[in-house]
């Protein structure tokens, strides 16, 4: 049994006693003072509220009527003016039907009002005469309306800021969905041009030099298929229009960065104040356009992070060529913030979705002995030849 489940229980049992203290230590005190003293007394059910609002507003029901009606010891005092108290003693049940409108499902919030509401009507009904009744009432149903409004609008607060979250995070995968589009354009344009130029060739001297024909073939072959594995694997993050570049005409015309840039992307971090180490191991040797694409800005992402949020001077970037995956590994000893937390925004949802496109691992968080961690597996295809980029 945990200590809040304890905490929660002696809670419980407190409420219970003070509600004996109550009716039996001060039987002939006005309602007045039964009122206040329930009231005061109900916070004691916090801890039993949050692990059981039912069960916390049967106690309070349970301990405020038995303050309001009083000790059978009382049968000679007005029933009448003990229960001018009875607002203030059920204060402590509307204020816990409000939570649970607030965070229960609806059913179970209809069921608990519509106890409450049965419970002290009949009390009304019954201790009250003459034009008290309706006041009473009147009282009785604003006050359970009131704690009722307020629990929707608790509620409709909390699914609304739900929604904006979501929202948000539906809009940053669309832009990284339109930005990784914008890049498959790049690669599939800059390969097609590659093969156009070298189908000119090889169609002007395949009769003259069929040794150049030849290799302008196997150019061809290389760059088409290498295309078309990163047409396969990307397909999904196509985009049916972009209003933002048709609208501006603006489309990125420098060739996409990738692994042999990371030196220069260090240098500029260190330009930042975070000192970079790059460490390269296995064999090293050219990789697809949208994976070697991929691994560069998680890297960048992943270093934009640390020089925002870290708090660092160092941090360790490692890639890994293996023979099936290439992995990369960035580390910080940094602050290690948590890995939802709002300081990453939505870099790491970013992140996710490039290495899910390519069917690869992302793991983010934070390291045990401090600082943060980001490390990603992309598979690899099959070696084949890949042609160099052209600048």
């Amino acid at each position: 049994m945990t200590r809040t489940k304890v905490m929660a229980w002696v809670g419980g049992v407190l409420y219970l006693l003070a509600v004996g203290l109550l009716i039996g230590g001060t039987p002939r005190a006005s309602g007045t003072v039964h009122g206040i003293g329930a009231l005061l007394a109900a916070s004691l059910l916090v801890g039993v509220l949050r692990r059981g609002p039912v069960l916390a507003l049967t106690m309070a029901l349970f301990g405020s009527t038995a303050v309001v009606v009083g000790p059978p010891s009382s049968a000679g005092v007005d029933l009448s003016a003990s229960y001018q108290g009875q607002f203030l003693s059920y204060l402590a049940v509307d204020l816990v039907l409000g939570y649970i409108v607030a965070t229960r499902a609806r059913r179970a919030s209809t069921v608990a009002a519509a106890i409450s509401l049965v419970v002290q009507l009949l009390l009304v009904g019954g201790f009250a005469h003459g034009d008290s009744l309706t006041v009473n009432l009147v009282i009785t149903l604003l006050a359970m309306a009131a704690a009722c409004t307020a629990g929707l609008l608790s509620r409709e607060r909390r699914e609304h800021a739900v929604a904006l979250r979501a929202q948000e995070v539906a809009e940053a995968v669309t832009a990284e969905r339109l930005r990784i589009a914008r890049e498959l354009h790049d690669m599939v344009a800059h390969s097609i041009g590659i093969i156009a130029i070298q189908a000119g060739v090889g169609s002007r001297v395949i009769r003259s030099q069929p040794a150049e024909a030849h290799e302008a073939l196997r150019a061809i072959e290389a760059t088409s298929r290498e295309t078309l594995s990163g047409l396969r694997r990307t397909l999904v993050a196509l985009r049916q229009a972009d209003p933002d570049a048709e609208v501006s005409g603006r489309a990125p015309l420098t060739p996409s960065p990738g692994l042999a840039d990371l030196e220069r992307l260090a240098a500029t971090t260190a330009d930042a104040g975070v000192r970079v180490d790059v460490r390269r191991g296995g064999e090293q040797r050219p990789l697809p356009a949208d994976i070697d694409l991929s691994a560069y800005r998680i890297v960048q992402e992943a270093l934009t992070n640390v020089v925002r949020h870290a708090d660092t001077g160092h941090c360790r970037v490692t890639i890994e060529y293996g023979d099936g995956e290439l992995s990369v590994e960035i580390v910080d000893d940094g602050r290690g913030a948590t890995e939802d937390g709002p300081a990453h925004g939505f870099g790491i949802v970013g992140m996710r979705e490039r290495v899910a496109l390519l069917h690869g691992r992302l793991s983010a968080g934070p390291r045990p002995e401090g600082g943060f961690r980001v490390a990603a597996r992309l598979p690899l295809p099959d070696p084949a030849v890949v042609p160099v980029r052209a600048r």
